[in-house]
């Protein structure tokens, strides 16, 4: 069985970060196209500080800087963005 580390590991390496680099990639087109609007210039700089936040938590967890408690918290606080994210598409 896998441990809480390592599962969130897993949601934030194989799912987090790649919709969050899509994302961004997605915006910095429409800046590229000066399509960009006030708001996707400021989500921008919040979904690129959310991916440095996921990075940090993995080498966090790589580091042991994380206990099992915590790292079970941030794994619930994703798994509720990302069931958000599917409502909010259907």
């Amino acid at each position: 069985m896998a441990t809480i580390k390592e599962e969130l590991t897993e949601v934030i390496s194989q799912t987090m970060i790649p919709e969050v680099e899509s994302y961004i990639e997605e915006l910095h087109e429409l800046l590229q196209e000066g399509k960009a609007t006030d708001d996707d210039m400021s989500a921008i700089k919040e979904m690129e500080s959310f991916l440095v936040e996921l990075e940090n938590i993995l080498l966090a967890i790589k580091e042991d800087k994380i206990s099992d408690e915590q790292a079970q918290e941030v794994h619930e606080n994703i798994m509720q963005l990302l069931q958000e994210s599917e409502k909010a598409q259907v």
